[in-house]
């Protein structure tokens, strides 16, 4: 089986089987995605989903979020992993979106990037999810699945695994395939209990054919 039948058969049985994908992060605006993503790093959705309620309250905008004091937005996510970085990296983003982006959230990766505590991934996310641009976010669970799959080969880094995947995948469909393979990998094709005997991609697992 080549790459490319391999990546068709795959993205073929997920549009079958999990025809509705998305982001499992609770959110009204893009804003609200923006301060969800980065509270999500190296944290559950579920977590962060029981957080954002009162953070979104408490500052319900950029402009709000920006007079804030790290201190003020700690209380809120110090439930979190990392609550006090994040909690400065909030406030700091926001100002800069006051500052710079008259408080709107840049539709684009290179200016996402330059906001604090906001990486490829974050971008990423935020440019599929919102604006549904051709964006291929790749985080611990999705780098996973790829190589497990064999959609990718010995990947040494995210970016690399990003590159590989929307080298293969329909730009019309990336969006949807980064939840595809997130999902795959936060319920079935999990770090320490694959659940492989009942996972619907059997036939074309390269990590099952060698178990």
């Amino acid at each position: 089986m080549t790459t490319k039948q391999r990546f068709e058969h795959i993205l073929a049985w997920f549009e079958q089987n999990m025809p509705v994908a998305e982001s499992e992060l609770e959110y009204s605006n893009p804003f609200e995605l923006l301060v969800a993503v980065m509270l999500s790093a190296q944290c559950t959705d579920k977590r962060v989903n029981m957080v954002t309620p009162a953070l979104f309250k408490a500052y319900p905008t950029a402009e709000a979020l920006a007079k804030a004091t790290s201190d003020e937005v700690f209380e809120y996510v110090k439930s979190v992993s990392y609550p006090r970085s994040k909690a400065e990296h909030l406030v700091q983003m926001a100002q800069r979106l006051v500052e710079v982006y008259n408080g709107q959230v840049p539709d684009n990766i290179d200016d996402l990037q330059t906001l604090q505590g906001v990486g490829r991934k974050t971008a990423n996310v935020v440019c599929a999810v919102i604006w549904n641009q051709p964006t291929m976010a790749v985080d611990t669970h999705i780098f996973r699945v790829s190589e497990r799959l064999g959609l990718t080969t010995n990947s040494k880094n995210p970016l690399q695994t990003e590159r590989e995947l929307v080298k293969y995948i329909p730009q019309t469909i990336i969006p949807k395939a980064h939840h595809w393979l997130l999902l795959h990998g936060r319920y079935v094709c999990q770090a320490r209990k694959p659940q492989c005997e009942t996972c619907g991609l059997q036939a074309y697992c390269r990590y099952f054919k060698k178990k």
